[in-house]
């Protein structure tokens, strides 16, 4: 399993509902976990801001996030990823997520 972690310039609610929503989860997700369509994630704790995707096509696959609140405003997001060459995306995988999100914030 690997794990990266970043902060985001964005409210933790905002990173949590584009990192959940299924019409943007396939420019972030890595491709072993797209290939179901849109799946949605299974919410562990909303009140947590935790969500974790499982594929049935890759089994051996899956992704979970957890989001906090930093006093500074922003948010900062935890990822473990499980899956064949995992640790290699892990990083690329969040990266791809703050890019969703800045996408979001500026269309909204």
């Amino acid at each position: 399993m690997a794990h990266a972690e970043r902060g985001m310039s964005a409210p933790p609610e905002v990173v949590f509902n584009t990192a959940i929503d299924p019409d943007r989860a396939a420019a972030w997700l890595p491709e072993s976990l797209r290939q179901d369509g849109d799946r949605r994630p299974e919410l562990v704790s909303v009140e947590q801001m935790r969500a974790t995707w499982y594929s049935d096509s890759a089994p051996d696959w899956s992704a979970e996030i957890r989001v906090e609140s930093v006093d500074a405003g922003g948010a900062w997001v935890r990822l473990d990823l499980a899956g064949t060459d995992a640790a290699g995306l892990a990083e690329q995988t969040l990266v791809n997520l703050a890019r969703e999100v800045a996408d979001n914030l500026q269309a909204g």
